[in-house]
């Protein structure tokens, strides 16, 4: 129950982030409130814990705040005013562990195992299955936030190498992440954009406020923490294969958005390849088969 409730607020963000850029508010307006409200409510733990410049470093300090802070926020966010919400779900948190995988090989020596490298050719499958057809089909602004959404990807897969190189749990780097893109990036965007945002409705504000940056900044967080306590890190990851299917069934009724044959079948690869890659466990027959044919 506790992962479910994770990836759903993850799954939902897509959802939520689209309606939103593509009606009142704007991807720079997001981003500050997520990371006010988050910066704000995560500073305490900032505080007692410090930035961790012992294990991160300059670099993975940096990696830490672009990989899923304020640049992230923005070029994800970015793309769903181009492009649907479940190519954001299938390409994004999708396509994550086919970046990781030559990042974390070069920056910390990991080597794929035979299943991983399954997972990671089905993910390849489903995004050039999503990307590829729109591309033929030639539509310039969701080639353009598709593009956006990959890089989004590319930046979270940054950050995941940063923080498992330096060890740091999820509270702590959320921390820091928040925090950190707090104090950078809002004396940018007030004086810029601020009164545009204070003419918004009170209302509309708060619940955006509490949507992006409790909701999904810290409240997911703690579910996908107490997850991990309870099924152990690999039995948690293989949720994550749960977001490209929930954004594009969330999407339907609240946003009217229906994926065509072809976009299914990518969402479904790049479902089925993020749970192998993710180290879930596999049906003992596929395994045993598998196996067999590899030694073959």
């Amino acid at each position: 129950m506790f992962g479910v409730a994770a990836v759903s607020i993850w799954a939902s963000w897509s959802v939520v982030t689209r309606l939103v850029v593509t009606t009142s508010l704007d991807a720079f307006d997001i981003v500050a409130l997520r990371f006010g409200v988050a910066g704000l409510l995560l500073s305490p733990v900032l505080l007692r814990r410090g930035l961790a410049r012992d294990r991160l470093g300059w670099l993975g300090l940096a990696a830490l705040i672009v990989g899923t802070g304020a640049p992230y926020a923005l070029v994800a966010a970015g793309g769903l005013r181009f492009a649907p919400a479940y190519d954001q779900g299938a390409l994004n948190p999708g396509c994550m562990p086919l970046f990781v995988a030559p990042i974390a090989a070069i920056v910390l020596g990991e080597k794929l195992s035979t299943t991983r490298k399954l997972g990671l050719s089905l993910i390849l499958a489903g995004a050039l299955a999503v990307v590829g057809w729109h591309a033929v089909a030639w539509s310039s602004s969701r080639t353009f936030g598709d593009g956006l959404f990959l890089f989004a990807s590319f930046l979270t897969a940054c950050f995941t190498v940063a923080m498992r190189q330096a060890k740091l749990d999820p509270l702590h780097a959320a921390a820091i992440v928040s925090t950190g893109s707090l104090v950078i990036y809002l004396p940018i965007y007030l004086p810029l954009c601020g009164p545009r945002l204070a003419q918004l409705p009170p209302a509309e504000i708060a619940v955006q406020g509490i949507f992006q940056g409790v909701l999904v900044r810290i409240v997911s967080l703690v579910l996908y923490a107490r997850a991990v306590a309870i099924l152990g890190a690999s039995g948690t990851a293989a949720f994550g294969a749960l977001v490209p299917t929930l954004s594009a069934l969330f999407a339907i009724p609240l946003l009217g958005e229906w994926p065509s044959g072809i976009d299914w079948d990518g969402i479904i690869l790049v479902s089925g390849g993020v749970y192998v890659a993710s180290g879930a466990p596999l049906p003992r027959h596929w395994s045993i088969r598998w196996a067999y044919r590899t030694r073959c």
